[in-house]
This record gives C-alpha cells, structure tokens and sequence, in this order.
C-alpha cells in the first residue's frame, strides 16, 4: 500500500503543493458543507414547527373550553382547519383527519402527543407520506382543557434540503478544481525563478563563470536561495582552480625527477654497459621513482587535508641531513659551487621530510637555474621556529616582477631559456603556510637573489 501510495504521488513539487492545497481545500469544503447542511435541515424544521404552531393557533380559536365540556366549533373554513388536526380532550380523541384512520400511525402518533400534555413535536415515520410532523399545542380554559395535534408533510422541506446538499456538492466540486488549477499556475509560475536559477547554476557550475545570482532585487526566499547557491558556486570554483592548481604543481615537481630516469635511460642505451654501470643506473632510476612517489603523496595528502591548524607542527625532520642531500642531488645534476651552512646539526624544524624537500625544493631549483657560480643554504635556529636562507650570485628578481613572484604561472621571463611553468615558488608558499610557516623574498639582498623560509621548531 505504501508502494503504491509512493507511485500514485506526484514526483513535482508543484504537483505536490496542488496535492496538499486541494486536501486541505477538500478537508475545509467537507466540514463547512456539513456544517451548512446541519444547520439547513434545522431550519427547515423551525420552518415546519411554525407551521403548525401557527394553524394549531388557528384550530385552538375553534375550540371551547369556557364550560364544564370541550365543544368543537364549526367555521366557514372548517374544512381548511380539520386537514390533518386532532382535537383531544384530555386523551379522548374529539375530533380526527377525515382521512387518517383511528388505528393508524398517525393516529397513535397523535394519540402519543396529547397524552404529555404540554406543547411538544415529534417526527413519525410512515408508508405515505414517508415523513410527517407532528406538534401538539395544549388549550386551557377555565372549566376544561383541551390538545390540539397538527401535522405536516415533510417532503416539500427534505426536497429542499437535498437540492441544497446536491448544489453545495457541486459548488465544492467546482471550488475543489478551480482550487487546483490555480494552485498548480500559482506554484508553477512562483517557481519559475528557481527553475531558471537552478539551469543557470549548472550551467556556471561547468565552466567555472564568475557570474553570480546576488540578493538584490529579489524575494527574501529567492535572495537566501541565490545567497546559498552563489556559495555553493564559490566552493565549485574553489575546488576546480585547487584541482588546477594540484595537476599543475605535480606536473612541475614531476618533471624533474622524470627528466633523471629519461637522462639515465638514454644515457644506459648509447653504447653497451657494464653490469657496474647498470646497476647505477637501476638506483638512480629507483630514487627518482621514489621521488616520484614521495613528491605525489606529499601534494595529494596536502589537497585533502587542506588548512591544517598552524598552531600544530606536524612531525619533527632535522634539517642538516635533508638540506645536504638536496644540495648533493643537485650537484650531480649541475656544477655549481654549492655551500650548506648549518651549524647546528641537531636542529630540527616542526614539519615532515618529505614536506620539508617539496618546500625548499624548488627554491634551489630556481637558484640553480639562475645562479652565476655559487648557491649557498643556509640554516638558522630562531625564537620558535628555523628560518633556511637560499642565496644565488645570479642577476636577481627584476624589480617589476616582485608583486608577481609568488602568482602561479608567472614568470619573469618566459623566453630566458630554462624550463618552468611558474609554479614552484607558489607551491612551496603554500606547502609552507599549511605547518604555520612561510617563504619570502629579501628585496634588499644583492647580487642575485635570497629566499627565507621560516618553519616552526620541531
């Protein structure tokens, strides 16, 4: 049953609205045309109580109860008068219909009144007509009393009533479908905004538009759904520039480590090697993949953690043994002059090695690329926290290009020769403010360029 009731609902929120309007129309419809109809058929019983009322009134002005006997006066319109009129005096039947019967129900119906002695009515159900009414109106007089009992047919009335039940009925059957088809265009025509709303939504949602639905100048209820559905934008665009923005930082710090293996291999398959000499290769091929590896799972536990509490280091790394191993992978890769200058081996900095590495990795990236004949690294321990300085002898950051150091994707100049899509200074900012740290420019520093990197203790 409840299946079926699910099937039978309308699946549109307008269909439902119309639903609950019309039952609730339907509900509201049934109780007043019971309500009116009660209160109709009362009225029509006052009407037929008056009725006879009034002519047992006139019937009692026939009547003489001035001595010791009931008389029964005759009148002109004594014919009139005796329709359906009983004349009792006490319980003794004077006078009777000329066609009802003394055994009849109407009869003893009557019988039944005068016996109370007081004024009283009384429906009686008979075989024609079916439903009669009765009153008694007592006579008093100073030496006697007597009753006079009248009765109406009931059916005039009920034909009344039911032609009032039958139109209320259709009245509520036109009011019922009028209800719905106005409910239906109202609730139609009020959600068509968010019908509209919604289409746009999707359609920005796509491609990521800048496009906003705003509050201004709209409904209260459409100016909350434009608000939620305008932040609901923003967290899409969000998501897809961090989606942009990861695919386009793996694809940088990727790029290294994939240029060692294709190096090595060719490297392997220019001429025959010794068992030695592929060996070699097999490792340097295994540290880049692990690299590799290292390098992935560092930027995607980044992108789904997102902000951490800064107020929490996350691991303890002692900073002598990776900086050194960075600079030596570097030296394998260019001569340079490299100094690594920390002269507390023991200090550590609040982050974890392979996070550490994905920050000052691509500081000396560009200090290499850029350097004349020396990089220098250095590392300091400071009031709460370690601050690494990466320091080339190159020409430096030209002074027009310092607002966009840090902005993914820009370079200072895109046709110098070196390799690069602008993304290693922003990613380690961001990898670095994640632990509560930071990575800047020193603007004063000359010749070539400095890098600080400031980390919490470990």
């Amino acid at each position: 049953m409840n299946r079926l009731a699910r099937r039978l609902a309308p699946r549109t929120l307008s269909g439902r609205l119309s639903l609950v309007a019309l039952t609730t129309a339907a509900l509201l419809m049934t109780v007043l045309t019971v309500v009116f109809n009660t209160a109709m058929d009362r009225h029509l019983q006052h009407q037929a109580d008056d009725e006879l009322r009034n002519r047992a009134a006139a019937v009692a002005t026939t009547v003489d109860t001035r001595g010791p006997r009931v008389r029964v006066l005759e009148t002109v319109n004594d014919s009139l008068l005796d329709a359906n009129v009983w004349i009792y005096t006490g319980t003794r039947l004077l006078e009777k219909p000329p066609s009802a019967k003394a055994d009849s129900a109407l009869t003893r119906a009557a019988d039944r009144l005068a016996a109370r002695g007081r004024p009283v009515c009384a429906t009686v159900h008979t075989d024609t007509p079916r439903f009669v009414r009765l009153c008694s109106q007592p006579v008093s007089g100073h030496r006697s009393t007597a009753t006079v009992v009248t009765a109406v047919d009931l059916a005039p009335y009920r034909n009344s009533a039911g032609t009032l039940l039958s139109g209320s009925l259709i009245l509520d059957a036109v009011m019922l479908a009028c209800t719905y088809a106005l409910t239906r265009l109202a609730v139609g025509r009020a959600l068509r905004p968010v019908r509209t709303m919604t289409d746009q939504a999707t359609q920005w949602s796509a491609v990521g538009s800048d496009q906003r639905f705003g509050a201004e100048d709209q409904p209260a209820e459409l100016a909350r759904l434009g608000t939620s559905l305008d932040a609901l934008l923003d967290r899409i665009r969000t998501v897809l520039r961090h989606e942009q923005q990861l695919t386009g930082e793996l694809s940088h710090e990727l790029r290294t480590p994939l240029t060692r293996i294709v190096v090595e291999l060719d490297w392997w398959r220019a001429r025959p090697r010794s068992a030695a000499e592929t060996d070699a290769t097999h490792e340097v091929i295994a540290e880049a993949a692990q690299s590799m590896r290292t390098i992935c799972d560092t930027l995607l536990n980044d992108a789904r953690d997102g902000a951490r509490d800064t107020a929490t280091a996350v691991g303890a790394t002692p900073v002598a043994p990776v900086l050194r191993r960075l600079v030596e992978d570097l030296d394998a890769r260019k001569r340079l002059k490299t100094v690594v200058d920390v002269p507390d081996q023991e200090m550590e900095a609040g982050v974890a090695s392979a996070l550490l590495e994905r920050i000052v990795s691509p500081l000396l990236a560009n200090a290499v690329r850029y350097a004349g004949s020396t990089v220098t690294v250095s590392a300091r321990q400071r009031a709460g926290g370690v601050r690494i300085d990466v320091t080339d002898d190159g020409l430096g950051v030209p002074e027009e290009f310092l607002d966009d150091l840090f902005q993914p994707g820009r370079r200072a100049d895109s046709g110098d020769g070196h390799d690069g899509a602008g993304l290693g200074l922003p990613l380690a900012r961001r990898l670095a403010r994640t632990v509560g740290g930071e990575v800047s420019h020193d603007p004063g520093h000359t010749p070539g360029a400095r890098f600080l990197v400031d980390l919490p203790a470990g």
